[in-house]
């Protein structure tokens, strides 16, 4: 079996607080490692009332410091939210105390188009050809949802982290490679000298590049040689066009054979019935999001079964919803190993939420000795 390991989002409970996240995703964190589970990763998220994860290094650093084995690391730290040499410096000092432990995996977050988009007016929905539902091999490619967005929010982050949408995007290529320049010390001084970054010098860290789409994620990666980890759980429909992408540009570097991480949201229990009525409010969650809501904290299974949709509401997260493997351990586990076998992926990270923290934990418990 591939490796097996974690994408957190320290969701908030309901009616909990930040603190209960991050306290719950730390438990969580103490629970994969003894489940054997490979990494622990958390996602960053901004403005978001339902998620705990808005500083990854951070969080990072307390996980890592509350375990001894398992890999711990950002999934993503996003560029440019974060300048190349913050996110140098950030996980070059938690690897300083737990080396050999820690990943940074990079993200890219273009506000720069969110920002274009608003000043001419325009929803987040995304036109172009259609794209049909088809199935390949037994996986489950589905036709993208498609939900109007409203875009304030993100309008507002990037007013908080002082994006401009006159000013020219940065090339997430030449962000990529000046992360890895104070890590390997190629970082080039005011006077031509060598920059020493301390104490991101010589960090022992694992760098990986996460994207969902055949674009500039998967390109980078692969022109890098670096780790590619793919969203089949964001943007299921493309995830072999990327992986596509990744492979058709790899060149020899930080890897010398292409490495590819699937991500899947999973949902575990005792019975698929029971595993069913755990994600039933994983619609609304996505409903929020894609809506330009932001993520909530989770309904009960009682509420979401009783919530009324429409037609529209419901075609508009279809896509993630039919994409989530939800079941008994052995459901869920061959829904999985069809993932892997069709992607040709060379490790698997799990997502999950579920209301209450416990049944997150059991879940990813069934799962890990269902794997192994």
């Amino acid at each position: 079996m591939v490796p097996l390991s974690i994408l957190d989002l320290s969701p908030v409970p309901r009616d909990g607080t930040a603190g209960d996240a991050l306290r719950n995703s730390i438990d969580l964190a103490q629970v994969a490692e003894r489940a054997g589970y490979h990494r622990y990763w958390v996602a960053e998220h901004h403005l978001n009332e339902g998620v705990a994860s808005a500083s990854t290094p951070v969080l990072v650093a307390l996980i890592a410091s509350a375990t001894s084995t398992i890999r711990v690391g950002s999934g993503a730290v996003q560029l440019p939210n974060t300048r190349p040499l913050q996110v140098a410096e950030q996980f070059g000092t938690v690897a300083a105390v737990h080396p050999g432990r820690v990943d940074v995996g990079l993200g890219r977050f273009d506000l720069h188009r969110i920002l274009t988009l608003l000043k001419k007016g325009s929803s987040g929905r995304r036109g172009g050809t259609p794209v049909r539902t088809r199935v390949v091999d037994g996986l489950l490619l589905p036709e993208p949802g498609r939900v109007e967005s409203d875009l304030a929010l993100y309008g507002c982050l990037a007013a908080l982290l002082g994006f401009d949408a006159e000013q020219t995007p940065p090339d997430y290529g030449a962000e990529v490679d000046e992360v890895l320049s104070y890590f390997a010390g190629t970082a080039p001084g005011p006077r031509g000298e060598r920059l020493t970054v301390t104490p991101a010098l010589g960090a022992d860290v694992e760098v990986v590049v996460l994207g969902s789409t055949p674009g500039d994620s998967a390109r980078v990666a692969g022109q890098r040689g670096l780790p590619f980890a793919v969203s089949y759980h964001l943007v299921p429909h493309l995830v072999l066009d990327a992986v596509e992408a990744y492979r058709a540009s790899f060149r020899p570097g930080r890897v010398a054979e292409p490495y590819v991480i699937v991500s899947a949201d999973v949902v575990v229990a005792e019975s698929d019935d029971r595993a069913r009525e755990l994600a039933a409010p994983y619609g609304q969650w996505v409903l929020d999001i894609r809506s330009g809501r932001g993520a909530r904290p989770y309904v009960t299974p009682e509420e979401a079964l009783a919530r009324p949709w429409t037609p529209e509401e419901r075609a508009g997260v279809a896509d993630r919803v039919d994409s989530q493997f939800v079941g008994s351990p052995m459901t869920v586990r061959g829904g999985l190993e069809t993932l892997v076998r069709v992607v040709g992926a060379d490790e698997l990270l799990v997502t999950t939420i579920t209301t209450e923290h416990a049944d997150r934990v059991r879940s990813h418990e069934l799962l890990a000795e269902a794997w192994h």
